[in-house]
């Protein structure tokens, strides 16, 4: 079977064709800044962005007629379990009214229903960000009206986690794994028989990453936000101008990594906090776990690091075995996700 895959960025638009699970075609276009400033919306971008796809694979030489479904990536929908879902009105409208927040991927689903549509074809999404199986106790905060936000790398470390208990010689659904993302944004979960039972995020607790705080003070950040900064300027600042480059100024792991060669003290001192800080938040997953893990999974950009992953090893290695499986599989996944419904397991429905 022949499946369309689509992956829509802030400043680009992934797409590729799986027969079965071997990837027979991809392509990547880059939208510029002037291209996107034209839409006051993200869901106003979709006609715009499906004119390229469809651009893209007639140049290709596909016919949509070719294939045998549509699957886009996920985006911010409201808390769901995992698993492949229908596109359906009701997730047209969520990425219409974006009541959970306005981000690219909200266009993966829509517009694979967009493109469906034209054929007759069924159209998915697969494992978003807003997957939550987090149970009701990891949900709890110190505080009565707040509640501990569950939104992950869903698609790429429940992937990765299948990959890993192939490894193993098990199914995903048998085995215990701490599952690490370490990318541009960093997550670590803990998950028990193929269930994401509690997650560290960056956006909110947990080790920082390479521009986002993490889990940071409450009083000091009580105190930062009434220094006389605006709401959305702390959100920036937290967001995208924190972790990593708030200490060395940059985003780039692999330059991290070349400045904690040469030396230089705080690139020495920021690195072995991350290493600490994510090395922590995988010995709370193990406590999860209740120390029974099978597997600890790193993956992501930042595990083709031999000398990251040796020292997070280093850490952690007593608790479980360590599997590096660098890199992200997104595209893959959407396209597994797809195929297990093809082939028999009912979609679920949103």
């Amino acid at each position: 079977m022949k499946i369309l895959i689509i992956n829509p960025g802030a400043t680009s638009t992934k797409i590729a064709v799986y027969e079965e699970e071997t990837e027979e075609f991809k392509a990547s276009v880059d939208h510029s800044a002037q291209d996107l400033a034209q839409f006051a919306r993200i869901v106003d971008q979709a006609d715009y962005r499906e004119a390229i796809i469809l651009d893209a694979l007639k140049q290709a030489g596909y016919e949509l007629s070719a294939f045998s479904a549509v699957c886009g990536r996920g985006g911010l929908f409201r808390p769901i379990v995992s698993g492949t879902y229908a596109v359906n009105e009701a997730v047209m409208e969520t990425v219409r009214q974006a009541p959970y927040g306005e981000h690219a991927s909200n266009l993966g689903a829509y517009l694979a229903k967009k493109i469906a549509d034209r054929a007759g074809l069924p159209s998915f999404f697969v494992d978003p960000v807003c997957v939550d199986e987090m149970t009701e106790v990891a949900h709890y905060t110190g505080f009565a009206p707040m509640r501990r936000l569950c939104q992950f790398h869903a698609l790429n470390q429940k992937g990765m986690g299948r990959k890993a208990a192939a490894q193993l010689g098990k199914r995903y659904e048998d085995c215990n794994l701490i599952v690490c993302h370490l990318g541009g944004g960093v997550s670590t979960g803990a998950h028990e028989k193929g269930r994401a039972v509690d997650i560290c995020n960056v956006r909110d607790d947990g080790c920082m990453g390479m521009d986002r705080g993490g889990g940071l003070p409450v009083n000091a950040v009580i105190d930062y936000c009434f220094s006389g900064k605006t709401k959305e300027e702390v959100k920036h600042t937290l967001g995208h101008q924190s972790g990593i480059f708030s200490y060395l100024g940059t985003t780039d792991f692999r330059e991290v990594e070349e400045r904690v060669k040469a030396g230089e003290p705080e690139a020495v001192a920021a690195y072995n906090a991350l290493v600490y800080q994510l090395s922590k938040d995988i010995g709370a997953m193990a406590v999860v776990l209740h120390f029974d893990v099978d597997a600890i999974v790193l993956t992501g950009g930042m595990a083709y690091s031999t000398m990251f992953c040796d020292d997070i090893e280093a850490y952690v290695g007593k608790v479980a075995p360590v599997l590096r499986l660098p890199g992200e599989a997104e595209m893959l996944s959407l396209a597994q996700g797809a195929l297990r419904v093809l082939h028999g397991e009912p979609a679920k429905e949103y």
